[in-house]
């Protein structure tokens, strides 16, 4: 990578204190959240909280504003939450994104496309809150302005980009509750597309693989034993297998 690619970047800071790791903007961004009160939001920075073991809250919009405040930062702004610790967090940088991940496995979910599943708890759904247990967090940052189907596509093409680098890092898809932050700058130059082959998006691509591998390396450096091997090694993991109906669509004319 070149020189002026490593120093690029959002117009962002990111900073880490008290469990929390902040990016702040430098005014109201527009931000699509996965998850719980996810959806479209407007705010002056996006949060990665680290709760502690055994966390049980339920009530997590208090919780957030009490780490925020614990931690001395004012804005509000979407916050996802893991029970990675904050020291393991890192950036990458290209273009016009910034990124930040976390990564844990201790809850691994894989999607067998060979017919061969391997042993483990079957994915069935729930509609209840999961845990953070380990966990992998995206906050994705772009200096452009996304129209709002846009900022979609980037958060999928950051997706993509999470699961092309965990597969064969760890035979993983990714975790039971990953999440990701995509936010832009409104009165940033307008880019119409943000798929892998877009300015936008290969640098997406490209900062979410090195600040995922750099935070995996953080993570397990001194802690390979919990690092399962495979979905049923984890004590949360789970299988997506089973048959589903698949058919043609009806052909009218």
């Amino acid at each position: 990578m070149s020189e002026a690619a490593a120093d690029a970047g959002a117009d962002v800071t990111v900073t880490v204190r008290e469990g929390v790791c902040r990016v702040r903007t430098p005014v109201e961004w527009g931000w699509l959240v996965t998850g719980r009160r996810g959806g479209d939001r407007r705010a002056r920075a996006a949060y990665n909280v680290t709760v502690p073991e055994g966390f049980d809250r339920t009530d997590l919009d208090a919780y957030a504003r009490e780490r925020r405040a614990e931690a001395g930062f004012d804005a509000a702004g979407p916050t996802l939450l893991t029970g990675v610790s904050m020291r393991h967090a890192r950036v990458a940088a290209r273009g016009p994104v910034t990124v930040v991940a976390t990564g844990g496995l201790s809850n691994p979910a894989t999607l067998p496309v060979d017919g061969d599943a391997p042993p483990g708890r079957e994915a069935v759904g729930s509609d209840g809150d999961a845990p953070p247990f380990g966990t992998v967090n995206l906050l994705v940052a772009t200096d452009r302005a996304l129209a709002p189907g846009t900022r979609a596509e980037l958060l999928a093409t950051a997706v993509e980009a999470k699961t092309a680098t965990l597969l064969p890092t760890t035979g993983f898809t990714g975790t039971t509750s990953d999440a990701v932050v995509v936010g832009c700058d409104p009165a940033g130059a307008p880019a119409t597309f943000a798929g892998s082959a877009t300015v936008v998006g290969a640098a997406t691509r490209a900062c979410v693989r090195d600040a995922l591998l750099a935070a995996l390396r953080s993570r397990y450096a001194d802690r390979e034993g919990e690092l399962p091997a495979a979905v049923p090694d984890a004590e949360h993991g789970v299988v997506t297998d089973g048959p589903t109906r698949v058919f043609e669509p009806t052909r009218a004319g």
